[in-house]
């Protein structure tokens, strides 16, 4: 929790008290940046960019409580997060608009049987895995509204994007991560196997 003190020492460039605060929000900061983030270096910026967001508030706000702090701080890493993401915009744009343009052999049957996922034993590694696999598009609908329980209108509004749109890309996030969540199954099985 942030105390009074601790605000009126960071809004002095205590560095002591910088330090204090980034250790002890420096994990549920980076666990956020790691879901809507490609991949670890990019979670790395996120991160930093969104400590250099938390911190410029609290030098900025004249009546900031720890409450109100607490409460504004995975709002601020998740802007955060989409602002970088969404800055990277060779990946974010040619990655939503790419299509394949030759038969694949893969099996993108909706109704096919998923036996192979177990949802309850599945490893958080797997998991934020295959989150990151994601399109930029997908990968953030899917981690504001399924996970930081953000409503379409919210998540559009985040998003700068109309509603049918983040519908979509939802639909096709839940349906991509299940086959992601599949094929890493399958591979994880496969190097087990070989051992």
């Amino acid at each position: 929790m942030l105390s009074a003190d601790t605000i009126s020492a960071i809004q002095k460039q205590d560095k002591e008290a910088i330090r204090h605060v980034f250790e002890e929000y420096y994990p549920k900061v980076f666990s956020i940046c790691i879901r809507y983030c490609k991949n670890k270096a990019q979670a790395n910026l996120a991160t930093n960019a969104s400590f250099d967001s938390i911190f410029n508030e609290i030098s900025n706000s004249k009546n900031l409580n720890q409450t109100q702090f607490d409460q504004n701080i995975s709002t601020k890493t998740i802007q955060t997060c989409i602002e970088l993401v969404k800055s990277i915009r060779s990946e974010y744009y040619v990655a939503s608009t790419v299509y394949a343009n030759t038969p694949s052999a893969k099996n993108y049957n909706l109704f096919e049987d998923v036996s192979i996922i177990d949802y309850n034993n599945i490893n958080n590694d797997l998991l934020i895995k295959s989150i990151q696999q994601l399109v930029p598009s997908q990968r953030l609908i899917f981690n504001l509204h399924i996970i930081d329980g953000f409503n379409l209108q919210e998540s559009a509004e985040l998003l700068e994007a109309n509603e049918h749109t983040v519908k979509s890309n939802l639909e096709k996030a839940r349906y991509n991560l299940q086959k992601g969540i599949e094929k890493n199954l399958k591979e994880m099985k496969q190097h087990e196997q070989s051992f």
